[in-house]
Formats: C-alpha cells, structure tokens, sequence
C-alpha cells in the first residue's frame, strides 16, 4: 500500500491548462527553462516540466521499469547501450521513418553514438559539441602577445602558454597559460593517434605507446612545462559551486590566458554581473598527429514505459526542427546537431552577442569531431571508474603515466572477461568478432 501511494504522488498529473504533462529528466543548465519555454509555446496538447533531481542512470532505469520514471530522459554515447540493454529507451526508428526524418544523413557523423544503438535510433542528439580555445583578450593584451588562431600545433602554443604563465617572486601563480577540465584527456589520446578501445571494442587499448604519449604531454602541460594548474593549484583557485563552476568561472575570473572547453561554457562566460571586464575571442585548438577533436554531446530518450510515451515523441520531433536548434545555438548551448542551422549569417553573427565573431570555429572543429565510443562489453561506468583511478594518479603525480595507463588497460581488459563469462549472448559476439581468442 506504502509503494502504491508514493507511486500515485509521483505519477503526473495534468497540467492546469489541460495538457498533458511530461517530465524530463536533464541537468539544470539555465538553458533548459528557455527549451521549455519554446516548446510549451508551440505545443498545443503537452506541457513539459524539468526534473533535474534523477539524473543517475541507475534511478531512472529502477524509476522506469517501476512505472513512475520519466517520460523523456538525457543519456550520452556511454550510457545508451546500458538504457537500451535495459529495455529503457523506446527505439524510435521507425517514428522517425514515417516522419521522413533520416538522422543517420541530418545531423553531425559524430553524434550518432550518441542515438544509434545495433543499428536503431533512440532519441535526437540535443546538442553537439568539440572543444576549442578561448582567448582572454585583455591577457594576452597586457603582455603584448597577439590572439593566435589555427590550424596550429601543440608546438607552437607551448612557449605562448609559458609567456602567459606569471607567477610571483615567490613561485606562486598569478595567472595560468592554459586550464582545461581533466575529463577531457580522450582528446590527447586520439590526437596522439591511440585509441581507448580497439575499433571491435573488444580490447582496451589505452597501454599503446600513442595513448601513454598523448597522456604524458597532458601531465607535462602540469609538471614539466608548468602552464597548467596542479590540483593543489586548483584548490588555491577554487570558486563558487552551482552549474558552470570550476574550470570555467577560474578562466572568466582571469585566472588563466586560454581555456580549453565547449561552446557551452559561454553560458556562464556571458554573464556580464559575474564578469564585466572579460574580453573574449576563440581559436582552434591545437593538434598533434591528427587534426581531430573529442566530439561529445546529449541525446534525449523516450522511456519506453511512459504511458505518455506518443506524447512524448513530440518534443522529440521539435528538436529535429528550426526553432528548437536555433535556439542551442543562440543560448550558446554548444551546437545544434543539425548542421544546417549552422550556416549563414545569422549562425555567424549573432546580432544579440556582436562580440561572438568566431562562431565559424565552433562549426569547423566540429566537423572534425571523432567520438570516444564505449566498448559493449564492460559497463561503462565500470570502466571509468577504472581508468579514472589510474588517471586520479596520474594527475597528482602519484604514478608514471605508461604504469597508470598499463594497469587501466590490464583491469579492463580483465573485467572485459568476467563480463563475457556472465553473459552468453556477449560471449558469442565477442567471439565472432576475435575468432575466439582472449
């Protein structure tokens, strides 16, 4: 009786204009009130509603498959397969067939992992995103140095980055060449030329000599070169809590010259009460062997028990359109997944953000976009708990970077085996696709 009634006051009820109500289960960047806001106004049977409290894969699988779990979720390219195996995620292929809607020709190559799954679509990508650099202009100013932009190397930034780099008579750092958040390593790997799986995803491949490489210059950038903060650095510099804190509001607080981070963080850069004297331009990252970038991104799904499910596919079909990508675009929540909408002059010039003069990089880097797919055999959250260990060390200066990288990929590869000993189906394709061999 207790589960039924917290059943019942979980359950949606109407909304009071007498639509039908929807929750999604999303983070709570501002951006989200401004979606809704646009898709309450443009759909005449349904309301939508934010629920940025049960965002743990976990508790939306149990919530789900219970009957009381959200009607729309986000996911990304990790976490699908585990919503998919899950029975979750509503394959919504042949709804997007009937509309003439074809994703896998529409939107950004490298955002399909995070929709396609054995080849069926569950969800639209919400938005999509690689990394580039923003340039504080007033630092580079002060020093006399002029903006750089790209295509250049790693090579050439390093003695820009030192320049920029001030520290006291003391040592003590006045302002950073270069801050980036730590997660987004892959970059280095892939740009160095490795993998983090073989292209089966049959073998954590992170103890090749392209991976261990492209992982030391990120800890050089730290302990060898000095332009990056260490974690006691960052400590010293830490900020404010709440969306967008961290390594963003450390770069917009001018505590660092350049930092390396998606389009999206200028939803926190253009607040102009939290910073008022901040100038900024944006360049092409730079590269090493390949010209490529970590493409990554949101996807969002219809839980296949949502007795609103129908309903539900409306907002998805309002993400393929004009108002909704326009918008990610305008509110700077990275890209829209849709390249169409990234074209012309009014993706380039912004009239509301005049300053914005570089929106031209965002498209280039993210047509050069490689995603960092999983592997379908070790649960991803497992894997990142393995690997971010050994990175956590890596960080602190705990353990060299070749014996970190070497025991991640030892322990994947070893839980990789116990996975297939507990599912048979695994086992066999695993085994199809390595002709039987460990």
């Amino acid at each position: 009786m207790a589960l039924s009634l917290l059943a019942w006051k979980l359950e949606p009820r109407f909304a009071p204009t007498g639509k039908t109500p929807l929750v999604w289960v999303s983070d709570d960047n501002p951006q989200r009130k401004l979606q809704i806001a646009g898709f309450n106004a443009a759909s005449k049977d349904c309301s939508l509603r934010l629920d940025p409290n049960n965002s743990g894969m976990q508790k939306i699988i149990v919530q789900s498959l219970a009957g009381v779990g959200p009607d729309l979720f986000d996911t990304n390219a990790a976490n699908l397969p585990v919503m998919v195996a899950a029975d979750v995620a509503w394959d919504i292929s042949d709804e997007l067939k009937r509309r003439g809607i074809e994703l896998g020709r529409e939107v950004w190559p490298s955002t399909l992992p995070l929709v396609r799954c054995n080849g069926r679509f569950y969800g639209v990508p919400a938005n999509a995103c690689t990394n580039a650099l923003f340039i504080n202009k007033k630092l580079f100013d002060q020093v006399g140095l002029p903006y750089p932009s790209g295509p250049w190397t790693w090579e050439q930034f390093l003695p820009l980055a030192q320049k920029l780099t001030i520290r006291d008579a003391r040592g003590k750092p006045q302002q950073f060449g270069f801050v980036m958040d730590w997660w987004t390593w892959p970059q280095f790997v892939i740009q160095w030329g490795g993998q983090v799986y073989s292209g089966d995803g049959t073998r954590c491949t992170l103890d090749s000599p392209e991976a261990i490489a492209g992982v030391q210059f990120l800890h050089d950038l730290i302990y060898k070169y000095k332009v990056m903060p260490s974690p006691v650095e960052e400590a010293a510099m830490a900020t404010q809590g709440g969306w967008g804190s961290g390594t963003i509001t450390q770069f917009g607080g001018n505590r660092a010259a350049m930092g390396f981070g998606g389009r999206w963080w200028l939803c926190t850069l253009r607040k102009k009460e939290q910073f008022p004297d901040l100038s900024l331009t944006v360049a092409e990252c730079p590269h090493f062997k390949e010209r490529v970038f970590l493409a990554y991104g949101r996807t969002t799904a219809i839980n296949k028990h949502s007795p609103r499910r129908e309903q539900a596919l409306e907002y998805l079909l309002h993400m393929t359109g004009p108002a909704f990508n326009q918008g990610i675009n305008d509110q700077a929540d990275a890209l829209a997944a849709f390249p169409k909408y990234c074209e012309g002059e009014r993706f380039l010039h912004n009239p509301a953000f005049p300053d914005e003069d570089k929106n031209d990089v965002w498209r280039d880097v993210m047509a050069a976009g490689k995603p960092n797919p999983p592997s379908p055999f070790i649960s991803s959250q497992l894997a990142d708990r393995i690997i971010g260990r050994q990175l956590d060390l890596v960080k602190n200066d705990q353990k060299p970077v070749a014996d970190a990288l070497r025991t991640a990929a030892q322990e994947v590869n070893a839980e990789i085996q116990k996975t297939l000993q507990r599912d048979p189906d695994l086992k066999k394709r695993y085994e199809t696709l390595t002709g039987g061999k460990p």
